[in-house]
């Protein structure tokens, strides 16, 4: 045994000297104390560290150039927290030739002034453990190499990435989190959509409880005291764009072993307008838009709470599923289509969007979060609960399975039903009607 750890540590040095290292930047000491360092970091933090220059050449919207003299540190953004320090910087652009996108963001698209944020995270202690990664599950993976793999085991390592969540009773059936797992929801959403936001957020707790948790998973308005910027919030954020552009459900994510320090959602305030329209153009009259409680503003609604609970789950961990309509809308990981139905020869907006998780959801929040006892081989609890659901007709085809390209009939983007012909046809009778509708004020 001892010989074995010997050649490790040997294995160890030898992968390290085998690969090229990256210094990101370099910093004259001003000044030493004990243990601690001075170094002035702000020419590191005043440059183009996100490429602005190249990705908007790329994109056809200008010759730029950074522009050091209207460039600074953004003091008010730059703070310490307990587990990490942030640094914001105001930078300038100048350029020429600007693009259409530009002009329509910025006072004088010659002159754009962004801010540029830098995290300096603590990482996580060692007593988290991580869980190995299956390609049949929905989750995404942190991966890396391990040169002393033995010969007869792959040399990539993947780990789920998922939040830390224990029991305090772990042999209870039902206990409390040590932690639970909580969302806070940006104050500035207005009224009804925070409140839809906040609900489709919360289905998540549906999928903790069936494995034993009580209250593990909360959704909650921001406190005025807390900073959506320190690494302990997980945080729902209400953001404006000049166009309808997706949402986002990003993490921040030990590179170590899948652990998320931190999720973040990022929803776009003209979705719900977009979709609103949508349904104003086929249920609606123009007289009607200031009607809170019709038919066509429950359905924006709607959607809010799928996309908050979609967006949320993949800071949970989880990828798409583009084969829930296949088995009765059974994931809200999908991108579903709004359901329009007929009902005597009206459309009915009703069941627009699913309430609720589907059945995979459960089985994913299983696979990631459920609690083994100690001796329980949970590779094989693993591989049970999947076959399992697999077993039931649940199917699971992600980003990589689905489009057009796809040799899978089931991945697709924003469909329903189980039969694509039959939902032709039926698609076809639902344009029929709203065309039927079609005037000067329904549009």
């Amino acid at each position: 045994e001892g010989a074995h750890w010997w050649n490790i540590a040997y294995e160890h040095i030898g992968y390290k000297d085998a690969f090229a290292k990256s210094v990101i930047g370099g910093f004259t000491v001003e000044a030493e104390e004990e243990e601690s360092v001075l170094v002035d970091a702000t020419d590191f933090f005043l440059r183009d560290a996100k490429q602005v220059v190249q990705r908007l050449k790329e994109k056809e919207q200008g010759e730029y150039e950074l522009d050091p003299k209207r460039s600074a540190l953004h003091l008010p953004a730059t703070k310490n927290f307990p587990k990490n320090t942030e640094i914001e910087a105001i930078l300038t652009y100048q350029g020429k030739i600007p693009g259409d996108w530009v002009k329509s963001v910025v006072p004088d698209p010659e002159n754009i002034t962004v801010r540029q944020h830098h995290s300096l995270i603590e990482l996580p202690d060692d007593k988290y453990t991580p869980r190995r990664f299956d390609i049949r599950s929905s989750y995404f993976s942190e991966d890396f190499m391990d040169y002393a793999s033995p010969v007869t085991e792959p040399l990539e390592k993947r780990y789920i990435c998922r939040h830390r969540l224990n029991k305090k009773d772990p042999n209870a059936k039902v206990s409390e989190a040590v932690e639970p797992i909580i969302y806070y929801v940006d104050p500035g959403v207005p009224e009804l959509i925070r409140s839809a936001l906040v609900e489709g957020a919360h289905w998540w707790n549906i999928a903790y409880e069936h494995i034993g948790y009580k209250d593990a998973f909360r959704v909650e308005i921001l406190p005025e005291d807390a900073d959506p910027m320190d690494i302990r919030y997980n945080v729902i954020n209400w953001v404006h764009r000049s166009t309808r552009g997706w949402s986002y459900g990003m993490t921040v994510t030990d590179p170590r072993t899948g652990e998320i320090i931190k999720g973040h959602v990022s929803l776009g305030s003209l979705r719900i307008r977009q979709d609103f329209m949508i349904a104003m153009g086929l249920m609606g009259e123009y007289t009607e838009t200031g009607d809170n409680s019709g038919e066509a503003f429950q359905m924006a609604l709607a959607r809010i709470r799928q996309l908050s609970v979609h967006e949320v789950g993949h800071t949970l961990g989880l990828g798409h599923n583009y084969a829930s309509n296949i088995n009765n809308r059974s994931s809200v990981m999908d991108y579903p289509a709004m359901w329009v139905k007929e009902k005597d020869g009206e459309l009915d907006l009703s069941d627009a969007y699913a309430i609720g998780l589907g059945e995979w959801d459960l089985v994913s929040i299983e696979y990631g979060y459920q609690d083994y006892t100690v001796g329980t081989d949970e590779g094989a609890e693993l591989d049970k609960l999947l076959n399992s659901a697999f077993s039931r007709g649940l199917l699971f085809q992600p980003s990589r399975d689905a489009g057009p390209g796809s040799p899978s009939p089931y991945a697709a983007y924003w469909i329903n039903g189980v039969d694509p012909v039959d939902e032709l046809y039926r698609m076809m009778r639902v344009r029929k009607i709203a065309l039927a509708g079609f005037g000067e004020h329904r549009v």
